[in-house]
């Protein structure tokens, strides 16, 4: 059963990786919107396109836009730590049961 736990444990972690990269661009994302970055320059437009779905159904769920400010990067990076902390955690806790 050691292998169930090692392949948990190697998702988490991975999982782990993942969220917290995503939550870098989130960030790099919401201090674009500070400047005025050229919408042609690739960065710009990998950082536009990976995070515009999420960001975009929480504007249209959550009126999260109060005074010109935008508290949807906010939102999604609660939901990723939220989500390190419980899923990552609770899949490393299951894959030491499994040790």
């Amino acid at each position: 059963m050691f292998i169930v736990g090692n392949f948990l444990m190697a998702v988490a972690v991975i999982l782990r990786y993942v969220l917290t990269f995503y939550m870098w661009i989130v960030i790099a994302r919401a201090v674009l919107s500070w400047v005025n970055p050229d919408p042609y320059n690739p960065i710009v437009r990998f950082i536009h396109n990976v995070t515009e779905p999420v960001l975009y159904r929480i504007r249209e769920k959550i009126p999260v836009n109060f005074g010109g400010i935008d508290f949807s990067p906010i939102i999604v990076i609660l939901g990723v730590i939220f989500l390190q902390n419980f899923v990552v955690n609770s899949l490393l806790r299951l894959s030491a049961n499994f040790m």
